[in-house]
């Protein structure tokens, strides 16, 4: 683990600065208040964000999992037959494809917006179709990749799942195209992919505990890890700014 891995953990607040860039990225400056990524800090802002907006959060789950049925049915239908199943698992397939994972690009971009504080609306969810096919190709590409590592020995494909974290952040956030948001998310997660792994270690007994709350526990819980991880790329995103703003202000 690298130093700055190590750092990526700890809770001191930031400063002025940090605080400046938020505004000037798109945030009020009212809601989340700015904080160091780490694990802590990121699954407590996303704690607390999310029952700021827990009612526009929930309703947005519930739009995307109405709109996921149909794919659910005709993968669950391709299963039980024989004819008709290779047609329609083959729909199944490009219905997730140009549907569902970019609609969970929109839902990603919704938790951000929650998570740095913004006005939080419905639409936002569909915000993802002002940049589809760059959202469309990136999920693509992105899994490809996460598979290639897989098959390489299974650690690979961990490291790669950690340094693409952020893409589907910056293919909405900021309309990246595929190849640049990939870029853009290798060289944000140096010295966070760490904080990014331990952060999806914690998920797994927290989705655990919501399974046990009766089951309906794993609603809260799964809003919850979408928070922090959101949370995670607005403090990052915020550092970086930050860094930027020092460099320019050293420049003058």
């Amino acid at each position: 683990m690298s130093t700055a891995d190590m750092n990526s953990m700890d809770l001191n607040p930031p400063d002025a600065g940090t605080a400046q860039a938020d505004r000037s990225n798109g945030g009020t400056g009212k809601g989340a208040a700015p904080f160091t990524p780490g694990v802590i800090s990121s699954y407590g802002n996303g704690w607390r964000q999310l029952w700021k907006y827990i009612l526009e959060l929930f309703v947005i789950g519930v739009i995307f999992f109405v709109i996921a049925i149909p794919g659910w049915a005709m993968s669950s239908t391709a299963e039980r037959m024989e004819c008709a199943g290779a047609l329609l698992g083959f729909m199944a397939f490009f219905y997730g494809l140009l549907l569902i994972n970019p609609l969970e690009y929109g839902m990603d971009f919704a938790y951000l917006k929650a998570a740095r504080g913004d006005k939080l609306e419905i639409k936002d969810m569909f915000a993802v179709f002002q940049n589809y096919w760059h959202a469309v190709l990136a999920n693509l590409l992105v899994a490809i990749i996460i598979l290639i590592g897989f098959v390489l020995l299974i650690v690979p494909g961990i490291i790669f799942a950690c340094k693409l974290a952020f893409v589907p952040y910056l293919v909405v956030d900021r309309r990246m195209e595929t190849i640049e948001a990939i870029k853009k998310s290798w060289e944000m997660t140096r010295g966070h992919a760490v904080t990014v792994f331990l952060m999806a270690l914690l998920a797994i007994p927290i989705a655990l505990l919501g399974l046990i709350c009766l089951g309906v526990g794993i609603i809260p819980a799964g809003m919850w890890i979408q928070a922090a991880f959101a949370s995670l790329y607005h403090a990052v995103s915020l550092q970086e700014q930050s860094a930027q703003a020092g460099a320019t202000a050293v420049e003058a």
